[in-house]
């Protein structure tokens, strides 16, 4: 993110803790590491920005993604070599199957912390079955993890409370509520790249839910499309670029991921992906962005089809299919000039209209918003 004050990466924190009028929530379905929400809002507050329990509320029931579930996730990970499922060594995988199995800590247990202490240990009788006897790793004990969470925890304790209650209110009192989302339909644990996905779902239907407020439904749904592709992690990019072109396109977007700095797979739009996305998200409209980027190429590529055993397909497969789908490349007129400096629709060069208009017909959903560069004016509303 990028404002007068600087530039910010965000992992944790919602993008609207960067405006002074906003109240982020971090709802019951999320996953909370408290070591790297601490460092995060401790850089944030170094960049100027001020954060405290009246811009920043934590659901008492979202979950803590605690040590042991980062290093299972990184012993899984080089357990399985050149297998690997290409995970940001985070915990997500873990916790959430921890979650699903009824044996994680909830945010809102900080504020008994020491009474929990034997149930802690009784999880990590449990865990220590897996991190000792399975992977041969030193056990985890429940005195390091009490330290971890008085020191990492603790300070958040008077952001706790109950999120649900307060956005209901907050909604029925006219105010509105953006649900913001960090990955896309192909991360998503059911309808994605399965298994090279995240652990939880990641649909604009599922928001409210993982919000706090499944009583209330999504207005509007804006899917976040870049105007080319890019993937960090492991699994099928059929669009996939290699060699010098690849190594432009990174280049020339900046290309490598906030959270692991790994330089991100590149590859042309592809619309056979993203029309399942903007089906799948049920969207309204997209903001294309990174549209600047592409200043550089004289014809821009598009995957327009797949190629799957020697059959043409527009639908987007899974499994096996998926693994074997070739992409179909064509190219369309460049612009090959820089546009970093439109505001209007006027100002775009009309090489980079078609192009909008071109992504629109082929996803069958309008283009509302075109960024082009990373500063709040830098984007161009087109209805």
């Amino acid at each position: 993110m990028v404002n007068e004050k600087g530039k910010f990466i965000l992992n944790l924190l919602p993008s609207g803790i960067l405006r002074e009028d906003t109240v982020n929530i971090l709802g019951p379905g999320v996953v909370i590491d408290l070591e790297h929400l601490y460092n995060e809002v401790n850089k944030i507050r170094e960049g100027g920005i001020e954060i405290t329990p009246e811009n920043l509320k934590i659901s008492d029931r979202a979950t803590i993604c605690m040590p042991y579930h980062k290093l299972l996730d990184c012993l899984e990970e080089d357990r399985l070599g050149d297998k690997a499922y290409g995970s940001t060594r985070r915990g997500i995988s873990p916790v959430y199957a921890d979650k699903y199995m009824k044996k994680t800590l909830r945010i809102g247990d900080l504020k008994h912390l020491e009474s929990m202490k034997q149930y802690l240990a009784d999880v990590l009788e449990w865990k220590n079955l897996t991190v000792e006897k399975g992977y041969g790793h030193e056990a985890v004990t429940v005195d390091e993890m009490m330290d971890w969470l008085r020191t990492y925890g603790l300070p958040f304790e008077d952001y706790i409370c109950n999120t649900t209650e307060y956005l209901t209110a907050e909604i029925k009192a006219g105010k509105n509520v953006m649900f913001e989302a960090q990955l896309g339909v192909l991360r998503d644990i059911d309808f994605g790249i399965y298994p090279y996905t995240s652990g939880s779902t990641v649909l604009a239907a599922y928001a409210p839910i993982g919000a706090g407020v499944p009583q209330f439904h999504v207005d509007e749904s804006i899917g976040i499309m870049k105007a080319y592709s890019t993937c960090v992690g492991e699994g099928p990019f059929t669009c996939e670029m290699f060699g010098d072109e690849a190594e432009e396109l990174r280049a020339a977007g900046g290309e490598y991921g906030a959270a692991t700095g790994r330089p991100r797979r590149v590859g042309g739009f592809d619309v056979v992906a993203s029309r399942y996305g903007a089906m799948m998200q049920g969207c309204t409209y997209v903001a294309l962005t990174k549209m600047d980027v592409l200043s550089y190429m004289e014809r821009i590529p598009v995957v327009t089809h797949y190629k799957v055993d020697g059959n043409i397909v527009d639908y987007f497969p899974t499994g096996g299919e998926l693994e074997r789908a070739e992409p179909v490349y064509e190219y369309v007129p460049g612009f090959h000039q820089d546009i970093s400096w439109c505001r209007k629709p006027e100002d775009l060069p009309k090489e980079a209209m078609d192009y909008v208009r071109y992504i629109e017909k082929s996803i069958g959903c309008p283009v509302k918003y075109v960024s082009v560069g990373a500063e709040r004016d830098a984007i161009i509303q087109l209805f």
